[in-house]
């Protein structure tokens, strides 16, 4: 169980008079549990967002979200582990919020839809005596209809030296969706770290 008093993790709210961004009060409510299920681990977790704010003629505040996760791993193979997981976030009042942005001079198209749906899926495979890391991280939105890819590579050098390569790919047709958004940010980096 937990629970949280304080602001929204990103600045969803709108002050419409200076026309700027700002982190509104909120609270969550949650609980999470995770365990074995067949040859693999479960996990799953709900939880309430409650905003603190009311939307006003001056301001716009998120709406009260109900947001649920559920997934599972296992090694579906020597060396190579396998996880899924379901995401959703479910906005209450979903009318109001589209009137909320018609009184406030905008129009619906680029709205948030009343629940968006995340699938995502993992692979990760060890290779060379586990000196060598092969992974992919994608997340599919069919609400949406975007996607995010991370790709990864590791190699393990000596007990000391590591390289790693990463990508971050970002697909989508709306430029306001999740991650429809950064579909022109998609990038790669390389990495070499020494620990001692």
């Amino acid at each position: 169980l937990y629970a949280y008093h304080g602001y929204w993790k990103s600045p969803m709210g709108m002050n419409i008079p200076t026309s700027t961004a700002y982190f509104p009060e909120m609270n969550a409510y949650g609980a999470s549990t995770k365990g074995l299920l067949g040859s693999g681990l479960f996990n799953v977790e709900a939880g309430y967002y409650d905003s603190r704010e009311d939307t006003t003629a001056t301001q716009i505040v998120p709406n009260d979200e109900f947001r649920f996760l559920t997934g599972y791993e296992r090694e579906v193979a020597k060396n190579l582990t396998a996880s899924v997981q379901y995401y959703l976030e479910w906005m209450m009042d979903h009318d109001g919020y589209e009137q909320n942005i018609i009184n406030s001079g905008g129009t619906t198209d680029t709205a948030r839809d009343e629940a968006r749906h995340v699938l995502t899926l993992r692979l990760t495979q060890m290779l060379m005596n586990q000196n060598l890391i092969l992974s992919l991280f994608t997340f599919y939105s069919p609400s949406d209809n975007d996607a995010y890819f991370r790709p990864a590579v590791t190699y393990k050098i000596t007990d000391h030296w590591m390289v790693t390569a990463n990508g971050n790919i970002f697909i989508g047709e709306d430029d306001h969706t999740f991650f429809g958004q950064f579909k022109y940010n998609s990038n790669v980096n390389l990495g070499v770290r020494y620990s001692f």
